[in-house]
């Protein structure tokens, strides 16, 4: 650890690196959609939203971020264990809010699983808060 931590935008060629961090914090399921094809589509579809910290080499952290024109989504917020607690998640957070701000979106909406204590806590420290009523619902085409 450097402590020397970049954050720029998140490329196709960060895949690799973003998935087998995905696969090592708690709480984050992947599931359809999060495949490369999918994924590449989402950041062609929302260029220069979503962040990836790297540390040297080491990818640190990841945010998928994107927008309809009306909302804004953040997907797979995620910093490697080893760095968790030191505010680089807030980080790759506002970098993305400020890039939604740019893009006109006046509301951002999260999906933080109900088994996932830590991220809801994270995410309220951040000031975001539940949608009361709301449930979130799918269908898989």
């Amino acid at each position: 650890m450097s402590g020397n931590i970049d954050i720029r935008e998140f490329l196709i060629n960060d895949y690799d690196a973003a998935v087998e961090l995905w696969e090592r914090v708690e709480g984050l399921e992947i599931a359809e959609g999060d495949d490369r094809e999918s994924v590449a589509q989402f950041l062609a579809r929302n260029p220069g939203l979503s962040r990836v910290a790297t540390d040297g080499s080491k990818t640190v952290g990841v945010a998928l971020c994107g927008h309809d024109g009306r909302r804004g989504h953040i997907y797979h917020l995620a910093v490697d264990p080893a760095y968790q607690g030191r505010g680089l998640g807030k980080r790759l957070l506002d970098k993305c809010l400020k890039g939604l701000r740019r893009a006109g979106v006046k509301r951002v909406i999260i999906m933080v699983a109900d088994d996932n204590p830590r991220g809801r806590g994270f995410w309220r420290r951040c000031g975001w808060e539940d949608i009361p009523g709301a449930i979130s619902m799918g269908i898989d085409l």
